[in-house]
């Protein structure tokens, strides 16, 4: 084995088993004793984060930063990778201390000059668009450890009316439009809310331990095909941009209905709690969109419209 191949498959080694003797590595590569010590020290010179404990029992540590051993990609993969860096810039907010332009640059400079060639000019004509937001989630990574290990947390929540305290157990957390979400368990109501993390002021991680008995994605599942608890008719006729708006929006583009070139419907069931929701989207769509039920959304847009004409009768 040349020896190239073997600092390489070394370094894969110490990344597995973390902790290791230069015995265990002579025995496992087929060298002495020395040549492990020798190689061991040149892994450390090439940023292997290496620890020597000394004693009897001593051996090296790799440590908890640890360098991962490098990994040949394909010219595709490593655009995938390039690229879907992008789709991650618009988050104010990360679960981890991601280094995206470090990362970038690291696989940036180990490409041919071809293959950068080609990402200088896909950067130019190719995004992974997104609405950038401006406010900070701080808490991604305490809520994402504490759901793996079923841990209660104790919150302050920025609500409508006011700011609230509450014990939660979080499902985990999700990203949509720019914006990061907390399903959690509220211990007291013994119902699962949904949280944006971004109006999470304060975060304590307690002792005590919940299970919400559901994960991630078996919420995420049921949240998208929840039958309603009191449950209204909705029917929305649509113009043709009334169409090009509601398709747009991944909870109704399933029961949108094209029934010719320049018009077409919604016909589908929403539930009471969604009212308020649903009127003020249909209201912003304004006469593209013309509600024919249910009577408590047209006569919420009815009292908005009142309310706007109002507000500038004055002028």
């Amino acid at each position: 084995m040349s020896k190239a191949k073997l600092l390489f498959n070394l370094m894969m080694y110490v990344n597995a088993k973390r902790v290791f003797t230069a015995q265990d590595v002579a025995y496992e590569f087929d060298i002495s004793i020395r040549t492990a010590h020798r190689y061991l020290a040149e892994l450390s010179e090439m940023g292997v984060p290496l620890y020597t404990e000394q004693g009897r029992n001593g051996g090296y540590r790799v440590l908890n930063n640890r360098m991962l051993p490098p990994i040949i990609f394909e010219e595709n993969e490593a655009f995938s990778i390039f690229f879907a860096f992008q789709s991650l810039q618009f988050y104010k907010s990360l679960p981890f201390d991601i280094q995206m332009k470090s990362v970038s640059a690291k696989l940036y400079s180990s490409l041919p000059d071809d293959v950068k060639r080609k990402i200088d000019r896909l950067d130019a004509v190719l995004s992974f668009w997104n609405v950038k937001r401006t406010v900070p989630s701080r808490y991604l990574k305490e809520i994402i450890d504490s759901a793996a290990e079923r841990k209660v947390l104790q919150i302050e929540y920025e609500s409508k009316e006011k700011n609230t305290h509450r014990e939660v157990s979080p499902i985990g957390v999700y990203a949509y439009d720019g914006f990061w979400y907390m399903p959690a368990l509220d211990l007291v109501d013994d119902v699962i809310k949904l949280f944006r993390t971004d109006r999470i002021l304060s975060l304590t991680v307690m002792e005590k331990h919940q299970n919400p008995n559901v994960t991630l994605s078996e919420w995420l599942n049921s949240h998208t095909t929840k039958t309603p608890v009191t449950p209204l008719r909705l029917y929305v006729e649509l113009t043709k941009e009334g169409i090009r708006q509601c398709r747009s929006q991944p909870w109704l583009e399933p029961d949108l209905v094209v029934s010719g070139s320049d018009q077409g419907y919604i016909n589908t069931v929403m539930d009471q709690s969604e009212v308020e929701f649903i009127s003020d989207y249909f209201f912003q769509l304004g006469t593209a969109a013309k509600v024919i039920e249910p009577r408590e959304v047209i006569d919420r847009i009815y009292t908005r419209s009142q309310e706007i004409v109002r507000h500038y009768s004055e002028f």
